[in-house]
């Protein structure tokens, strides 16, 4: 027959059987840190770059929506449309372009404008500086859609001295030009 076992306790000290371990080592574990760590240090110079270089972008979308939208408008409706920064709503400064830009309805009072004048804002970008022509003129587009007089060169400024130009031209077309440092 079977011969009874002898029953023995088990004790923490020496545990009856081998439990096999889960988990990492300490060494492991420091591995693994350093090896994020590295990686971390490789991937985050490239992510700001990259958002730098979006940021640029986004602006020159919203220069472009702008400019269309102004330029259609003015085809539309078949009178002068003005597209100008404006940081209060009520008035052209033309010396920021990365503010809010107004798109206005007809002739400027001086650089004061009305309310019913004004047909849409296009909110300002983050992290960009923009600048358009030095005499101070917003983009003005006659009836034909042509900025005559207002036309130039846009230059878009973002982080890490990446930047573009965008070059409006005689016939009203916005362009994309040359990569800049800034």
């Amino acid at each position: 027959m079977h011969a009874k076992r002898a029953f023995t306790p088990c004790h923490f000290i020496s545990p009856c059987h081998s439990i096999a371990q889960r988990g990492f080592t300490l060494i492991e574990l420091l591995v693994a840190i350093s090896v994020a760590i590295v990686m971390l240090g490789w991937a985050i110079p490239g992510y700001q770059d990259l958002r730098a270089r979006q940021e640029v972008l986004a602006e020159t979308h919203r220069l472009r929506v702008a400019l269309s939208l102004g330029r259609n408008t003015a085809i539309t409706r078949r009178s002068d449309v003005i597209v100008c920064p404006s940081p209060d709503r009520q008035h052209c400064d033309t010396d920021d372009w990365s503010a809010p830009l107004a798109i206005v309805l007809g002739p400027l009072a001086g650089n004061g404008f009305t309310e019913e004048a004004l047909l849409r804002v296009i909110e300002r970008g983050h992290g960009t500086r923009t600048s358009f022509r030095q005499d101070g003129k917003p983009v003005r587009y006659n009836p034909l859609g042509r900025p005559t007089l207002h036309n130039g060169t846009f230059h878009i400024c973002g982080r890490h001295s990446r930047g573009v130009e965008l070059v409006l031209s005689n016939f009203g077309r916005l362009r994309r030009g040359d990569n800049v440092n800034c």
